[in-house]
Protein backbone atom coordinates (compact mmCIF):
# COMPACT_ATOMS: atom_id res chain seq x y z
CA UNK A 1 0.00 0.00 0.00
CA UNK A 2 1.19 3.61 -0.82
CA UNK A 3 1.46 6.36 2.37
CA UNK A 4 -2.08 7.70 1.72
CA UNK A 5 -3.30 3.55 2.09
CA UNK A 6 -4.07 3.13 -1.86
CA UNK A 7 -3.10 0.16 -3.82
CA UNK A 8 0.11 1.41 -6.22
CA UNK A 9 -0.61 1.32 -10.11
CA UNK A 10 1.16 -0.54 -12.20
CA UNK A 11 2.83 2.26 -13.05
CA UNK A 12 4.26 2.93 -9.43
CA UNK A 13 5.08 -0.97 -8.93
CA UNK A 14 6.66 -1.00 -12.62
CA UNK A 15 9.52 1.72 -11.44
CA UNK A 16 10.15 -0.46 -8.67
CA UNK A 17 10.57 -3.93 -10.70
CA UNK A 18 14.35 -5.19 -11.86
CA UNK A 19 15.79 -3.47 -14.88
CA UNK A 20 14.15 -6.18 -17.35
CA UNK A 21 11.04 -6.29 -16.20
CA UNK A 22 10.66 -2.48 -16.53
CA UNK A 23 13.04 -2.71 -19.53
CA UNK A 24 10.46 -4.52 -21.66
CA UNK A 25 7.35 -2.30 -20.12
CA UNK A 26 8.71 0.73 -21.49
CA UNK A 27 9.75 -0.70 -24.72
CA UNK A 28 8.51 0.55 -28.15
CA UNK A 29 6.59 -2.97 -28.22
CA UNK A 30 4.70 -2.46 -25.49
CA UNK A 31 3.23 0.98 -24.95
CA UNK A 32 -0.05 1.79 -22.79
CA UNK A 33 -3.29 1.24 -24.18
CA UNK A 34 -5.85 3.61 -25.50
CA UNK A 35 -9.03 3.41 -24.82
CA UNK A 36 -11.60 5.50 -26.32
CA UNK A 37 -10.99 8.55 -23.80
CA UNK A 38 -12.18 10.70 -26.33
CA UNK A 39 -8.76 12.39 -26.40
CA UNK A 40 -7.46 9.84 -29.45
CA UNK A 41 -5.34 11.91 -31.01
CA UNK A 42 -2.56 14.28 -30.05
CA UNK A 43 -3.66 17.71 -32.16
CA UNK A 44 -7.35 17.08 -31.13
CA UNK A 45 -6.91 16.97 -27.46
CA UNK A 46 -6.34 20.06 -27.42
CA UNK A 47 -9.26 21.27 -28.95
CA UNK A 48 -12.23 19.25 -27.29
CA UNK A 49 -14.67 21.56 -28.82
CA UNK A 50 -14.31 19.43 -32.20
CA UNK A 51 -12.96 16.33 -30.86
CA UNK A 52 -15.32 13.51 -32.00
CA UNK A 53 -16.10 10.86 -28.87
CA UNK A 54 -18.20 8.52 -30.11
CA UNK A 55 -20.73 7.50 -33.31
CA UNK A 56 -23.77 5.51 -32.61
CA UNK A 57 -26.40 3.98 -35.36
CA UNK A 58 -29.29 2.13 -34.86
CA UNK A 59 -32.57 1.11 -36.43
CA UNK A 60 -34.90 3.51 -34.02
CA UNK A 61 -36.80 1.08 -31.49
CA UNK A 62 -39.71 2.74 -31.02
CA UNK A 63 -40.11 3.95 -34.86
CA UNK A 64 -38.52 1.18 -37.08
CA UNK A 65 -38.78 2.47 -40.55
CA UNK A 66 -36.63 5.29 -39.36
CA UNK A 67 -32.88 5.15 -38.48
CA UNK A 68 -31.23 7.23 -35.67
CA UNK A 69 -27.91 8.33 -35.35
CA UNK A 70 -25.85 9.88 -32.49
CA UNK A 71 -22.69 11.51 -32.89
CA UNK A 72 -20.76 13.12 -29.45
CA UNK A 73 -18.60 15.77 -29.45
CA UNK A 74 -16.28 17.92 -26.50
CA UNK A 75 -14.98 14.76 -23.95
CA UNK A 76 -15.18 13.90 -20.19
CA UNK A 77 -17.36 17.05 -19.88
CA UNK A 78 -17.20 17.85 -15.95
CA UNK A 79 -21.01 18.78 -15.24
CA UNK A 80 -19.83 21.19 -12.64
CA UNK A 81 -17.37 23.07 -15.04
CA UNK A 82 -18.99 26.76 -14.87
CA UNK A 83 -18.90 29.55 -15.44
CA UNK A 84 -18.43 29.04 -18.77
CA UNK A 85 -19.93 25.93 -19.47
CA UNK A 86 -19.02 23.44 -22.47
CA UNK A 87 -20.99 24.03 -25.30
CA UNK A 88 -20.90 23.54 -28.77
CA UNK A 89 -18.33 25.34 -31.11
CA UNK A 90 -20.05 28.68 -33.26
CA UNK A 91 -16.57 28.35 -35.48
CA UNK A 92 -17.14 24.32 -36.01
CA UNK A 93 -18.98 22.78 -39.16
CA UNK A 94 -20.14 19.44 -37.18
CA UNK A 95 -21.65 16.64 -39.71
CA UNK A 96 -22.99 13.52 -40.29
CA UNK A 97 -21.88 11.81 -43.30
CA UNK A 98 -23.53 8.85 -45.25
CA UNK A 99 -22.25 6.55 -48.41
CA UNK A 100 -24.84 4.58 -49.22
CA UNK A 101 -23.06 2.88 -52.41
CA UNK A 102 -20.25 1.26 -50.78
CA UNK A 103 -17.46 3.52 -52.33
CA UNK A 104 -16.51 5.27 -48.81
CA UNK A 105 -17.21 8.55 -49.93
CA UNK A 106 -20.25 10.62 -48.47
CA UNK A 107 -23.46 10.70 -50.60
CA UNK A 108 -25.71 12.47 -48.08
CA UNK A 109 -24.65 14.92 -45.69
CA UNK A 110 -26.18 16.18 -42.99
CA UNK A 111 -24.60 19.82 -41.41
CA UNK A 112 -25.20 21.86 -38.53
CA UNK A 113 -23.54 25.12 -37.51
CA UNK A 114 -24.42 26.71 -34.14
CA UNK A 115 -24.77 30.11 -33.05
CA UNK A 116 -24.41 31.84 -29.15
CA UNK A 117 -25.92 34.91 -28.27
CA UNK A 118 -24.78 36.99 -25.42
CA UNK A 119 -27.84 38.43 -23.65
CA UNK A 120 -25.86 40.72 -20.64
CA UNK A 121 -22.44 40.61 -21.53
CA UNK A 122 -21.56 42.80 -18.57
CA UNK A 123 -22.52 39.61 -16.01
CA UNK A 124 -20.33 36.74 -15.54
CA UNK A 125 -22.84 34.32 -15.25
CA UNK A 126 -24.04 31.74 -17.36
CA UNK A 127 -27.91 32.16 -16.03
CA UNK A 128 -29.08 35.33 -14.33
CA UNK A 129 -31.66 33.60 -12.25
CA UNK A 130 -33.72 30.28 -12.80
CA UNK A 131 -34.33 29.25 -15.94
CA UNK A 132 -38.35 28.57 -16.85
CA UNK A 133 -37.89 28.34 -20.59
CA UNK A 134 -35.85 28.13 -23.87
CA UNK A 135 -36.69 32.15 -24.40
CA UNK A 136 -35.96 32.76 -20.59
CA UNK A 137 -34.30 36.31 -20.29
CA UNK A 138 -32.21 34.63 -17.41
CA UNK A 139 -30.46 32.57 -19.72
CA UNK A 140 -27.58 34.60 -20.39
CA UNK A 141 -25.79 32.42 -23.20
CA UNK A 142 -28.39 30.87 -25.26
CA UNK A 143 -27.37 28.67 -28.36
CA UNK A 144 -29.20 28.09 -31.71
CA UNK A 145 -28.09 26.19 -34.09
CA UNK A 146 -29.04 25.16 -38.63
CA UNK A 147 -29.20 22.08 -39.85
CA UNK A 148 -28.66 21.67 -43.60
CA UNK A 149 -29.00 18.31 -45.68
CA UNK A 150 -26.29 18.10 -48.34
CA UNK A 151 -26.70 15.27 -51.53
CA UNK A 152 -24.25 14.81 -53.55
CA UNK A 153 -24.44 14.67 -57.33
CA UNK A 154 -23.13 12.36 -60.15
CA UNK A 155 -19.85 14.48 -60.44
CA UNK A 156 -19.43 16.12 -56.82
CA UNK A 157 -21.32 18.69 -56.77
CA UNK A 158 -23.91 19.23 -53.87
CA UNK A 159 -27.16 19.68 -53.82
CA UNK A 160 -28.16 21.68 -50.21
CA UNK A 161 -31.34 22.10 -48.23
CA UNK A 162 -31.59 23.95 -45.01
CA UNK A 163 -33.93 21.90 -43.15
CA UNK A 164 -33.80 23.95 -39.63
CA UNK A 165 -32.87 27.24 -38.05
CA UNK A 166 -32.76 28.99 -35.24
CA UNK A 167 -33.71 25.90 -33.45
CA UNK A 168 -32.49 26.10 -30.19
CA UNK A 169 -30.29 23.85 -27.88
CA UNK A 170 -31.42 23.36 -24.06
CA UNK A 171 -29.44 24.88 -21.29
CA UNK A 172 -26.61 22.06 -19.90
CA UNK A 173 -27.49 20.31 -17.04
CA UNK A 174 -31.10 20.21 -18.04
CA UNK A 175 -32.51 17.33 -20.53
CA UNK A 176 -34.30 18.15 -23.60
CA UNK A 177 -36.63 21.30 -23.75
CA UNK A 178 -37.22 20.86 -27.69
CA UNK A 179 -37.51 18.07 -30.17
CA UNK A 180 -38.22 19.33 -33.00
CA UNK A 181 -39.87 17.84 -36.31
CA UNK A 182 -37.75 19.31 -39.47
CA UNK A 183 -39.41 18.43 -43.14
CA UNK A 184 -40.00 14.84 -43.94
CA UNK A 185 -40.43 12.85 -40.55
CA UNK A 186 -36.74 13.92 -39.48
CA UNK A 187 -36.34 14.83 -35.86
CA UNK A 188 -33.42 16.08 -34.50
CA UNK A 189 -31.59 17.46 -31.06
CA UNK A 190 -28.52 18.51 -30.29
CA UNK A 191 -27.70 19.42 -26.54
CA UNK A 192 -25.49 18.33 -23.60
CA UNK A 193 -26.25 14.80 -22.15
CA UNK A 194 -24.77 11.91 -20.13
CA UNK A 195 -21.91 10.47 -22.44
CA UNK A 196 -23.14 6.97 -22.64
CA UNK A 197 -19.84 5.43 -23.43
CA UNK A 198 -18.55 3.06 -20.41
CA UNK A 199 -14.96 1.51 -19.85
CA UNK A 200 -12.72 1.88 -17.31
CA UNK A 201 -10.66 4.15 -18.29
CA UNK A 202 -8.07 4.34 -15.00
CA UNK A 203 -7.03 0.49 -15.57
CA UNK A 204 -6.70 0.40 -19.27
CA UNK A 205 -4.38 3.49 -18.88
CA UNK A 206 -2.15 1.64 -16.13
CA UNK A 207 -0.35 -0.74 -18.90
CA UNK A 208 -3.61 -2.29 -19.96
CA UNK A 209 -4.74 -3.54 -16.88
CA UNK A 210 -7.92 -5.17 -16.64
CA UNK A 211 -9.43 -5.56 -13.14
CA UNK A 212 -11.53 -8.41 -13.30
CA UNK A 213 -8.06 -10.34 -14.93
CA UNK A 214 -5.65 -8.02 -12.44
CA UNK A 215 -4.55 -11.58 -11.30
CA UNK A 216 -3.31 -12.73 -15.01
CA UNK A 217 -1.46 -9.26 -15.60
CA UNK A 218 2.08 -9.72 -16.07
CA UNK A 219 2.22 -7.05 -13.32
CA UNK A 220 -0.23 -8.92 -10.89
CA UNK A 221 -2.69 -6.49 -8.87
CA UNK A 222 -5.81 -7.80 -6.75
CA UNK A 223 -8.80 -8.30 -8.96
CA UNK A 224 -11.60 -6.46 -8.34
CA UNK A 225 -14.97 -4.63 -10.57
CA UNK A 226 -14.63 -2.12 -13.20
CA UNK A 227 -14.59 1.22 -12.52
CA UNK A 228 -16.64 3.16 -15.02
CA UNK A 229 -14.11 5.85 -15.96
CA UNK A 230 -16.82 7.89 -18.38
CA UNK A 231 -19.32 8.01 -15.55
CA UNK A 232 -20.42 11.13 -14.48
CA UNK A 233 -19.16 13.07 -17.34
CA UNK A 234 -21.19 14.62 -19.91
CA UNK A 235 -21.27 15.24 -23.53
CA UNK A 236 -22.89 17.18 -26.46
CA UNK A 237 -24.88 14.85 -28.64
CA UNK A 238 -26.25 15.52 -32.02
CA UNK A 239 -29.04 13.29 -32.48
CA UNK A 240 -30.89 12.86 -35.74
CA UNK A 241 -33.92 10.22 -36.36
CA UNK A 242 -34.18 10.46 -40.46
CA UNK A 243 -36.61 8.05 -42.15
CA UNK A 244 -34.92 4.99 -43.90
CA UNK A 245 -36.38 5.54 -47.86
CA UNK A 246 -34.17 8.77 -47.44
CA UNK A 247 -30.91 7.28 -46.69
CA UNK A 248 -30.85 4.55 -49.59
CA UNK A 249 -29.56 5.00 -53.05
CA UNK A 250 -33.10 4.42 -54.87
CA UNK A 251 -34.80 6.42 -51.94
CA UNK A 252 -36.75 3.09 -50.96
CA UNK A 253 -37.02 0.81 -48.07
CA UNK A 254 -35.38 -1.96 -48.83
CA UNK A 255 -36.81 -5.25 -49.50
CA UNK A 256 -35.21 -7.27 -46.88
CA UNK A 257 -31.18 -7.45 -45.40
CA UNK A 258 -29.96 -9.23 -48.75
CA UNK A 259 -31.04 -6.14 -50.98
CA UNK A 260 -27.81 -4.29 -52.49
CA UNK A 261 -29.43 -0.76 -51.03
CA UNK A 262 -29.42 -2.58 -47.37
CA UNK A 263 -26.30 -1.29 -45.58
CA UNK A 264 -25.43 1.94 -45.33
CA UNK A 265 -21.79 3.57 -43.95
CA UNK A 266 -21.61 6.31 -41.30
CA UNK A 267 -18.98 8.09 -40.12
CA UNK A 268 -19.32 11.75 -38.31
CA UNK A 269 -16.72 14.74 -38.50
CA UNK A 270 -15.81 17.85 -37.37
CA UNK A 271 -14.30 21.04 -39.22
CA UNK A 272 -12.30 24.32 -38.75
CA UNK A 273 -11.47 26.86 -41.07
CA UNK A 274 -7.97 26.57 -42.77
CA UNK A 275 -6.82 30.38 -40.86
CA UNK A 276 -7.50 31.92 -38.04
CA UNK A 277 -6.73 35.43 -37.22
CA UNK A 278 -6.44 36.40 -33.20
CA UNK A 279 -7.61 40.22 -32.39
CA UNK A 280 -6.12 42.77 -30.44
CA UNK A 281 -9.76 43.06 -28.74
CA UNK A 282 -9.92 39.20 -28.05
CA UNK A 283 -11.93 38.47 -30.83
CA UNK A 284 -11.46 36.01 -33.53
CA UNK A 285 -11.97 35.96 -37.50
CA UNK A 286 -12.09 32.81 -39.30
CA UNK A 287 -11.25 32.63 -43.34
CA UNK A 288 -10.23 30.12 -45.82
CA UNK A 289 -11.69 26.98 -46.83
CA UNK A 290 -12.71 24.18 -44.17
CA UNK A 291 -10.52 21.42 -43.64
CA UNK A 292 -11.03 18.18 -40.99
CA UNK A 293 -9.89 17.93 -38.00
CA UNK A 294 -11.47 15.04 -36.81
CA UNK A 295 -13.68 11.89 -37.85
CA UNK A 296 -15.19 8.82 -36.28
CA UNK A 297 -17.27 5.79 -37.96
CA UNK A 298 -16.15 2.33 -35.76
CA UNK A 299 -15.22 2.77 -32.45
CA UNK A 300 -11.70 2.77 -31.01
CA UNK A 301 -10.08 2.65 -34.22
CA UNK A 302 -7.69 6.12 -34.36
CA UNK A 303 -7.41 4.82 -30.25
CA UNK A 304 -5.96 1.54 -31.07
CA UNK A 305 -5.43 0.35 -34.27
CA UNK A 306 -3.66 3.71 -35.58
CA UNK A 307 0.21 4.34 -34.20
CA UNK A 308 0.56 7.41 -32.85
CA UNK A 309 2.58 9.11 -35.35
CA UNK A 310 -0.35 8.91 -37.75
CA UNK A 311 -3.63 9.72 -35.64
CA UNK A 312 -3.45 13.59 -36.55
CA UNK A 313 -3.25 12.28 -40.41
CA UNK A 314 -6.05 9.92 -39.87
CA UNK A 315 -7.94 12.49 -38.48
CA UNK A 316 -7.70 14.79 -41.82
CA UNK A 317 -7.85 11.72 -44.11
CA UNK A 318 -11.71 10.93 -45.85
CA UNK A 319 -12.61 7.04 -45.07
CA UNK A 320 -12.33 6.28 -49.23
CA UNK A 321 -8.39 6.60 -48.59
CA UNK A 322 -8.62 4.07 -45.36
CA UNK A 323 -6.72 1.65 -47.94
CA UNK A 324 -3.58 3.27 -46.78
CA UNK A 325 -4.46 2.13 -43.09
CA UNK A 326 -5.17 -1.66 -43.84
CA UNK A 327 -1.51 -2.95 -42.34
CA UNK A 328 -2.19 -1.55 -39.12
CA UNK A 329 -5.48 -3.70 -39.01
CA UNK A 330 -3.38 -6.73 -40.20
CA UNK A 331 -1.05 -6.43 -37.90
CA UNK A 332 -2.38 -4.91 -35.01
CA UNK A 333 -0.10 -3.65 -31.91
CA UNK A 334 -2.95 -4.42 -29.68
CA UNK A 335 -2.53 -8.10 -30.26
CA UNK A 336 0.83 -8.13 -29.00
CA UNK A 337 0.35 -6.02 -25.74
CA UNK A 338 -2.57 -8.77 -25.06
CA UNK A 339 0.50 -11.19 -25.47
CA UNK A 340 3.12 -9.68 -23.53
CA UNK A 341 0.87 -8.57 -20.88
CA UNK A 342 -2.02 -11.68 -20.40
CA UNK A 343 -0.08 -14.13 -22.94
CA UNK A 344 1.89 -16.71 -20.28
CA UNK A 345 -1.35 -16.82 -17.87
CA UNK A 346 -3.48 -17.12 -20.56
CA UNK A 347 -1.49 -19.85 -22.07
CA UNK A 348 -1.57 -21.57 -18.65
CA UNK A 349 -5.60 -21.37 -18.44
CA UNK A 350 -5.98 -23.15 -21.36
CA UNK A 351 -5.99 -20.19 -23.83
CA UNK A 352 -3.66 -19.11 -26.93
CA UNK A 353 -1.78 -16.16 -28.02
CA UNK A 354 -3.81 -13.81 -30.69
CA UNK A 355 -2.64 -13.33 -33.84
CA UNK A 356 -0.41 -10.57 -34.54
CA UNK A 357 0.30 -10.67 -38.46
CA UNK A 358 -2.55 -11.82 -41.04
CA UNK A 359 -5.43 -10.19 -39.51
CA UNK A 360 -7.89 -9.75 -42.17
CA UNK A 361 -10.64 -10.91 -39.82
CA UNK A 362 -10.16 -6.99 -38.31
CA UNK A 363 -10.21 -5.63 -41.99
CA UNK A 364 -13.20 -7.19 -42.97
CA UNK A 365 -15.21 -5.83 -39.54
CA UNK A 366 -13.53 -2.72 -39.63
CA UNK A 367 -12.85 -1.78 -43.24
CA UNK A 368 -15.43 -3.56 -45.42
CA UNK A 369 -18.51 -5.15 -43.34
CA UNK A 370 -19.08 -8.64 -43.03
CA UNK A 371 -21.06 -11.26 -45.34
CA UNK A 372 -22.95 -13.99 -44.13
CA UNK A 373 -22.43 -17.66 -45.31
CA UNK A 374 -24.98 -18.46 -47.97
CA UNK A 375 -24.68 -15.32 -49.81
CA UNK A 376 -26.37 -13.88 -47.27
CA UNK A 377 -25.41 -10.63 -45.75
CA UNK A 378 -24.98 -8.99 -42.72
CA UNK A 379 -23.37 -5.34 -43.09
CA UNK A 380 -20.70 -5.91 -46.43
CA UNK A 381 -20.29 -2.95 -48.68
CA UNK A 382 -17.89 -4.28 -51.12
CA UNK A 383 -14.36 -4.58 -51.23
CA UNK A 384 -13.42 -0.49 -50.34
CA UNK A 385 -11.98 -0.59 -47.30
CA UNK A 386 -13.43 2.78 -45.56
CA UNK A 387 -13.65 3.08 -41.83
CA UNK A 388 -17.34 3.55 -41.45
CA UNK A 389 -20.12 2.42 -38.78
CA UNK A 390 -21.91 0.23 -41.39
CA UNK A 391 -25.52 -0.17 -40.42
CA UNK A 392 -27.92 -2.95 -42.10
CA UNK A 393 -31.34 -1.02 -42.25
CA UNK A 394 -33.11 -3.74 -43.08
CA UNK A 395 -32.27 -5.88 -39.98
CA UNK A 396 -34.90 -4.80 -37.33
CA UNK A 397 -34.38 -3.57 -33.07
CA UNK A 398 -34.46 -7.22 -31.29
CA UNK A 399 -35.29 -5.21 -28.40
CA UNK A 400 -35.93 -2.16 -26.82
CA UNK A 401 -33.39 0.75 -25.96
CA UNK A 402 -30.59 -0.26 -23.75
CA UNK A 403 -32.08 -3.94 -23.80
CA UNK A 404 -30.09 -5.79 -26.06
CA UNK A 405 -27.15 -8.63 -25.95
CA UNK A 406 -24.03 -5.97 -24.86
CA UNK A 407 -22.14 -8.20 -27.10
CA UNK A 408 -23.91 -7.93 -30.01
CA UNK A 409 -23.17 -10.08 -32.90
CA UNK A 410 -20.54 -12.23 -31.35
CA UNK A 411 -23.76 -13.49 -29.22
CA UNK A 412 -26.15 -13.94 -31.94
CA UNK A 413 -27.69 -10.64 -31.53
CA UNK A 414 -27.51 -9.36 -35.25
CA UNK A 415 -29.07 -5.86 -33.96
CA UNK A 416 -26.45 -5.14 -32.44
CA UNK A 417 -22.62 -3.82 -33.37
CA UNK A 418 -20.64 -4.61 -35.48
CA UNK A 419 -23.69 -3.99 -37.58
CA UNK A 420 -24.26 -0.58 -36.48
CA UNK A 421 -24.10 0.31 -32.86
CA UNK A 422 -26.09 0.95 -29.82
CA UNK A 423 -25.73 2.63 -27.13
CA UNK A 424 -25.67 -0.62 -24.98
CA UNK A 425 -22.79 -2.68 -26.99
CA UNK A 426 -20.05 -2.85 -24.71
CA UNK A 427 -17.18 -2.31 -27.93
CA UNK A 428 -14.43 -2.38 -25.45
CA UNK A 429 -15.46 -6.49 -24.58
CA UNK A 430 -16.52 -6.42 -28.44
CA UNK A 431 -13.21 -5.19 -29.52
CA UNK A 432 -10.52 -7.00 -26.79
CA UNK A 433 -12.47 -10.42 -27.56
CA UNK A 434 -12.05 -9.72 -31.49
CA UNK A 435 -8.04 -8.79 -31.29
CA UNK A 436 -7.54 -11.55 -28.51
CA UNK A 437 -9.14 -14.25 -31.08
CA UNK A 438 -11.74 -14.68 -28.64
CA UNK A 439 -14.63 -14.43 -30.53
CA UNK A 440 -17.09 -17.09 -29.27
CA UNK A 441 -18.50 -20.25 -30.23
CA UNK A 442 -21.46 -18.69 -33.00
CA UNK A 443 -18.74 -16.93 -34.96
CA UNK A 444 -16.21 -19.36 -34.86
CA UNK A 445 -18.86 -22.15 -36.13
CA UNK A 446 -20.27 -19.43 -38.74
CA UNK A 447 -16.71 -18.33 -40.26
CA UNK A 448 -14.03 -20.47 -38.72
CA UNK A 449 -13.04 -17.61 -37.08
CA UNK A 450 -10.45 -18.63 -33.24
CA UNK A 451 -12.50 -19.04 -30.28
CA UNK A 452 -9.34 -19.41 -27.48
CA UNK A 453 -10.69 -19.48 -23.51
CA UNK A 454 -10.13 -17.20 -21.26
CA UNK A 455 -9.47 -15.36 -24.55
CA UNK A 456 -13.24 -14.77 -24.82
CA UNK A 457 -13.80 -13.54 -21.14
CA UNK A 458 -11.46 -10.39 -22.06
CA UNK A 459 -13.44 -7.29 -20.52
CA UNK A 460 -12.54 -4.01 -18.38
CA UNK A 461 -15.76 -5.20 -16.09
CA UNK A 462 -17.87 -2.17 -16.95
CA UNK A 463 -20.39 -3.78 -18.76
CA UNK A 464 -23.30 -1.01 -19.12
CA UNK A 465 -23.77 2.84 -18.92
CA UNK A 466 -24.50 4.39 -15.55
CA UNK A 467 -27.26 6.19 -16.54
CA UNK A 468 -30.35 4.35 -17.80
CA UNK A 469 -31.57 5.40 -21.34
CA UNK A 470 -34.56 6.92 -22.48
CA UNK A 471 -37.33 4.73 -24.40
CA UNK A 472 -37.74 7.94 -26.99
CA UNK A 473 -35.63 10.07 -28.84
CA UNK A 474 -33.23 11.48 -28.28
CA UNK A 475 -32.59 8.31 -26.26
CA UNK A 476 -29.16 9.34 -25.14
CA UNK A 477 -29.51 9.97 -21.20
CA UNK A 478 -30.46 12.81 -19.39
CA UNK A 479 -27.17 14.84 -18.04
CA UNK A 480 -25.63 15.16 -14.79
CA UNK A 481 -26.33 18.17 -12.60
CA UNK A 482 -23.30 20.19 -11.66
CA UNK A 483 -24.48 20.70 -8.16
CA UNK A 484 -24.79 17.12 -7.64
CA UNK A 485 -22.97 14.39 -9.55
CA UNK A 486 -20.62 11.75 -8.72
CA UNK A 487 -17.75 9.75 -11.22
CA UNK A 488 -16.02 6.36 -11.37
CA UNK A 489 -18.81 4.35 -10.20
CA UNK A 490 -17.55 0.51 -9.50
CA UNK A 491 -19.01 -1.78 -12.34
CA UNK A 492 -18.64 -5.52 -12.16
CA UNK A 493 -15.83 -8.14 -11.48
CA UNK A 494 -17.22 -10.03 -14.22
CA UNK A 495 -17.87 -9.93 -17.73
CA UNK A 496 -20.51 -10.32 -20.30
CA UNK A 497 -20.54 -14.01 -20.77
CA UNK A 498 -21.04 -15.27 -24.69
CA UNK A 499 -23.51 -18.14 -25.50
Amino acid sequence: MTSNGRAPSRSVIGACTALGLGALLLSPAVPAARASSHREAPLISQDPNADNTDLYAFVSPDRPDTVTIVANYIPLEEPAGGPNFAAFGDDVLYAINIDNDGDGEEDIQYRFRFKTTIRDPNSFLYNTGPIASLHDSNWNMPQTYTVTRVERGEHGSGKARVLGSDIPTPPVNVGPRSIPDLPGGVKVFAGQRDDPFFVDLGSVFDLAGLRPFNGAHLIPLDPGPGVDGVGGFNTHSIVIQVPIDQLTRNHRTPSGPDDPTAVIGVYASASRKRVRILRDDGTTRQEASWVQVSRLGEPLVNEVIIPLGKKDFWNRSDPADDAQFVPFYRSPELARVVNVLYGDKLAALGGAPARTTDRDDLVLILLTGVPLPGGHNLNFTGNAKADLLRLNLAIGPTHSVGQGDPLGVLNGDLAGFPNGRRLEDDVTDIELRAVADGYGSLLASLFGLPNHSPNNQIGDGVNQNDMPFLPHFPYVATPHQGYEHEHHMAGSASTPHLN
